[in-house]
């Protein structure tokens, strides 16, 4: 049974730290591609960052790049999000998600492209 289980959320203020991780199991990790996607409430669900199946290639958002940083232990099958400089809309329920293949083009930040996801962990950022 596929399983992705998101932890490390937690409420941080304005300009803080915080490092998600997602522990995957059920399927094998060096195929899939990994991303993590963010919803707030009353809002969709947007792409933060996706890496490919070797570790090497990363993809980010714009508003998360020089902030966000995104990396995997594929031998571990564990997938990080390390997170700098939260802003007040960073506020969301944070969801990895694992894509069969490798990324091409602008897949990476499409919800539809990713087979497997996790249940979510909370983040709140206060100001």
């Amino acid at each position: 049974q596929v399983q992705l289980v998101e932890s490390g959320g937690g409420s941080v203020q304005a300009g803080g730290s915080l490092k998600l991780s997602c522990a995957g199991s059920g399927y094998t990790a060096s195929i899939y591609s990994m991303g993590w996607f963010r919803q707030a409430p009353g809002k969709g669900r947007e792409a933060v960052a996706a890496i490919d199946s070797g570790g090497v290639i990363t993809y980010y958002a714009d508003s998360m790049k020089g902030r966000f940083i995104i990396s995997r232990d594929t031998a571990k099958n564990t997938l990080y999000l390390q997170m700098n400089s939260l802003k007040p809309e960073g506020t969301a329920m944070y969801y990895c998600a694992a894509a069969l293949g490798t990324l091409v083009g602008g897949a990476w930040s499409l919800n539809t492209r990713y087979r497997y996801w996790g249940q979510g962990t909370q983040v709140t950022v206060s100001s």
